[in-house]
């Protein structure tokens, strides 16, 4: 699963990359990035644009936003047969920005906090799904998820599953709304490749999702994934 990831890369370099307008954006540096939260997203309505949602997808039928407590991931094997994600798979898709994530190794009865990123320490893109939800109230509220895949070599000493991370060449594809092959969008979600990534422990602070700061993200020690 990807229960906790950081943003702290520059508003302006995510802009560039991803191909969207950053103007009216704030982009703090978000070390630990939790469910329920505001997530930074693109999507391809008519054109690229970023729009916050937040993090745990509601369906258009839930009667309340708790649902979406328990949906921040959706398994890509199975997401078009799931009724909660089977229409966005077709019709909403969205980038979740991303520059590393968080997955938790046993040790014995303790978990050890672990850093995933790019050896490059570049941005990244989760495929994402997302949903519209009208509160009691009225009010308009856009969320969404990240789909996971299995596990790459690299992460399957700590988790058997991973979220699934676009490369450059697929994020169109993802995002093109004339795309509605279920197969051909399920093809997609596989494994980022482990050549690339790099992983390290880190501090236990990452544990509080309350906590939000540098040392978060610095190397608790060289260690075996280093």
């Amino acid at each position: 699963m990807c229960g906790r990831y950081s943003l702290i890369a520059d508003l302006q370099d995510l802009a560039r990359q991803f191909e969207f307008d950053a103007a009216g954006f704030e982009n703090a540096p978000r070390y630990n990035v939790a469910p329920t939260q505001s997530v930074l997203t693109v999507t391809n309505r008519e054109e690229r644009q970023a729009e916050y949602m937040r993090w745990g997808l509601i369906p258009s039928w839930a009667k309340d936003a708790s649902i979406g407590n328990r949906m921040i991931n959706a398994r890509g094997e199975t997401a078009a047969q799931k009724p909660s994600f089977r229409n966005a798979l077709q019709r909403r898709r969205c980038l979740v920005l991303a520059d590393g994530f968080y997955e938790w190794q046993k040790v014995g009865k303790s978990k050890r906090p672990m850093r995933i990123v790019m050896k490059s320490r570049e941005p990244f893109a989760f495929a994402g799904l997302w949903e519209s939800w009208r509160d009691p109230q009225g009010e308009t509220v856009r969320s969404c998820t990240i789909v996971t895949t299995e596990a790459n070599d690299l992460l399957r000493p700590i988790h058997e599953r991973m979220p699934v991370i676009l490369p450059r060449e697929l994020e169109e594809f993802w995002l093109d709304g004339d795309v509605i092959d279920s197969a051909a969008l399920t093809d997609v979600l596989a494994p980022y490749p482990e050549d690339p990534m790099e992983i390290f422990e880190v501090s236990t602070l990452v544990n509080k999702a309350t906590n939000n700061g540098p040392e978060l993200i610095v190397p608790a020690g060289q260690g075996l994934f280093a």
